[in-house]
């Protein structure tokens, strides 16, 4: 009998999965987004490199997001043509320029969203909810004055601003964690319930305490609408009872919180001040409502509208309103293609909500938010709100994958490149 002949060993090779690189580092990029108390963010540099590195695997645009992104470069190009008389000046050029960032990672996120769907949206909604839990927790920190931090994360009026400037922001930016995270616990599709509760509470105390109507609106609205159209679409009536169950819950538990939260006389009235329908500055001649309206007969007469940010110079105020300010920033061509991109998106949004396809429950957290940040134009500025262009893209990048889908294969691309059933 012979001896075995000991072979050498061939060293192993150093292998580096290129999707979870992309994926890790979108990740990130989700995950910073909740930083804009610094300019430019962290967000900005991951996103400079988040880009080139999924642009080098190369990418597919397909037919059906070519029209979005057609309104995408004429509403730029308006844009532009709208600020050549006013060049010299430092803040419209600024403006306009960052309007072409917000341009790009709209474009990157709908193409993106478009192959390998389910996991890329999975992966940003993962990412960007502990996102917006660490900058929730950053705000009741600021909100309870811990180690002296009210000043750098409040607003003068002890409004929450947390990791961001503007407590209107900061609210608002919660709201598509505060809807994925609901979702989960209304579905089920959490194996963590307590710590999902939890993360929701956290969330929505962000909310709560950045004493933004439109953030209350915003949240209250996109929850409703995802637990109704979860509800609707539900497969079995089994699943439709854990929907109202969890619902009402969910519903009890808030209003057990709200409740506690007024028995406090300083945020009761805090909080119905700032719960009126209208603030002081809203009203008057020259209050927010006021130059809205004494601006529309400007408008009509100025095809080429004022120029970005020069609202402010003619009213001494922003618009506070976005549908106002595309007209006003971009000329008639910027705003209908502005009004254009609104309604499309949200009819594509509501659909994907409705129609039956693999990407329909993470449709029903996108499409919401998309839809209730957009109704937050009619009273504020939201068009340079990069949670705002995230939502868009992801509709968009929806749309494509369930079209493919629907045109022949049941499959959906993994990360590794194969062919795995969509469930």
């Amino acid at each position: 009998m012979t001896g075995a002949v000991a072979l050498p060993l061939k060293p192993r090779r150093l292998t580096i999965d290129y999707q979870r690189v992309v994926n890790a580092v979108f990740a990130l990029q989700m995950f910073t987004g909740m930083i804009s108390l610094i300019e430019p963010s962290p967000y900005d540099f991951v996103t400079l490199l988040a880009v080139p590195i999924w642009a080098f695997g190369g990418f597919k645009i397909h037919r059906a997001i070519a029209p979005v992104l057609l309104l995408w470069i004429v509403f730029e190009t308006a844009g532009f043509l709208a600020l050549m008389p006013h060049w010299e000046e430092a803040d419209a050029r600024l403006y306009q320029l960052q309007s072409l960032y917000l341009f790009v990672t709209t474009v990157f996120f709908t193409i993106f969203f478009s192959e390998r769907t389910l996991r890329r949206a999975t992966v940003c909604l993962n990412a960007f909810t502990i996102g917006s839990v660490v900058s929730a927790i950053v705000g009741i920190i600021g909100y309870l004055d811990i180690g002296g931090l009210a000043p750098l994360l409040t607003t003068v009026e002890s409004r929450v601003s947390g990791t961001f400037k503007d407590p209107n922001v900061f609210g608002s930016y919660l709201v598509l964690a505060a809807t994925y995270l609901l979702q989960m616990l209304l579905l089920g599709s959490t194996r963590r319930i307590l710590l999902t509760m939890g993360s929701l509470g956290l969330v929505l105390i962000g909310v709560f305490i950045s004493y933004s109507r439109g953030s209350w609106g915003a949240a209250l609205a996109a929850l409703i609408i995802m637990a109704v159209t979860s509800y609707l679409t539900a497969d079995s009536r089994a699943m439709r009872q854990r929907i109202l169950t969890m619902s009402g819950l969910a519903l009890g538990l808030g209003l057990f919180a709200m409740v506690a939260a007024l028995s406090d006389t300083t945020v009761r009235n805090f909080f119905l001040q700032r719960a009126a329908v209208t603030q002081e500055y809203d009203e008057g001649y020259t209050g927010r409502f006021g130059n809205q309206m004494r601006s529309l007969p400007m408008l009509v007469e100025k095809p080429e509208g004022f120029g970005p940010l020069r609202f402010r110079l003619i009213f001494d105020l922003e618009p506070h309103n976005s549908y106002i300010g595309a007209f006003a920033n971009d000329g008639w061509i910027g705003g209908f293609a502005w009004f254009a991109l609104v309604l499309t998106s949200l009819f594509v949004g509501f659909r994907l909500m409705f129609k039956r396809s693999p990407f329909q429950r993470l449709a029903q957290v996108f499409a919401p938010t998309l839809f209730v940040l957009l109704m937050q134009g009619f009273q504020i500025d939201v068009d340079h709100w990069r949670q705002l262009f995230l939502c868009f893209g992801a509709v968009w990048g929806m749309e494509a994958a369930r079209l493919r889908w629907a045109a022949g294969s049941p499959h959906v691309r993994d990360d590794s490149g194969q062919e795995q059933e969509a469930i």
